[in-house]
């Protein structure tokens, strides 16, 4: 038997007056969860990337991610309790709208951060990713963000059909897009991969200040491709739903809710 635990978070790592605080307790709570491997999306600026590398250190001694200028590229970081054999960082080949507010998903140069190691046995391939917003909250065919999210997703699709069948293949992130949309269908026919919270409609983006709520969707991602002939059992739940005590105030950690992944096999 073997099993693998996977934490997937927008922890919100961009400048703020309280970044740090809720980023320390994030910290907290992941030493203490103990997860198999932990992916993180916006991770803004080194600083935070820091925090978060030294901070896990001794509970996730793999750490990963792409350096880039002002912040790992495409704000993201993988964490990890076994191995990290290999990563490689893939730069989506349509980068977004420049001339709109995309660009702030531009000058981060978004993309997917792809880990490979073992875990009892089984090669296992961990792609983090984060896409190009949505401004508009129209996720119609016409919609030009809503076009620029599927090449990606199509991108995205690809890489994982070019993962080995035997390999457990784990794609995770803030998507940006919503469960049910064209969107998602197409990219779940196009991956192979499985959703294990298919048809719940739970936000998981908690919007905030002047964001409409039009915009509170299930729009974060766990997904699993199970090792050609070997099957497995997968829950997955949301956490970090409530209020944390940050420094003398209650606080969400992020802006985003995490998604937890649980695999085990025979």
């Amino acid at each position: 038997m073997g099993n693998l635990s996977l934490l997937t978070l927008n922890c919100f790592g961009a400048p703020g007056f309280n970044t740090s605080q809720r980023l320390r307790h994030l910290v907290q709570e992941l030493n203490q969860r103990a997860y198999s491997v932990v992916c993180l999306q916006e991770v803004q600026m080194h600083r935070y990337r820091r925090l978060l590398m030294n901070g896990c250190r001794d509970r996730y001694p793999a750490q990963v991610c792409q350096p880039f200028i002002h912040a790992p590229m495409g704000g993201l970081l993988t964490l990890a309790q076994p191995t990290i054999e290999s990563f490689r960082f893939f730069l989506f080949q349509e980068r977004g709208l420049w001339y709109t507010p995309a660009v702030a998903d531009w000058i981060l140069h978004k993309g997917i951060l792809v880990s490979q190691l073992h875990i009892e046995s089984i090669p296992v391939r961990v792609l983090n990713t984060h896409l190009t917003a949505n401004y508009t909250g129209d996720w119609g065919k016409n919609n030009p963000f809503a076009r620029q999210e599927h090449g990606e997703l199509m991108q995205l699709a690809e890489m994982v059909q070019q993962q080995p069948r035997e390999a457990l293949v784990l794609v995770c992130g803030d998507f940006n897009i919503p469960r049910g949309s064209w969107l998602y269908e197409s990219f779940l026919a196009a991956s192979g991969l499985m959703d294990p919270l298919l048809g719940d409609t739970r936000p998981t983006f908690r919007p905030h200040g002047a964001i409409f709520g039009r915009y509170a969707l299930p729009i974060d991602y766990a997904l699993v491709r199970a090792p050609e002939g070997r099957p497995v059992t997968v829950e997955s739940e949301l956490r970090f739903e409530d209020k944390v005590l940050v420094g003398n105030h209650e606080k969400h950690l992020s802006d985003h809710y995490g998604v937890e992944l649980r695999v085990a096999w025979s």
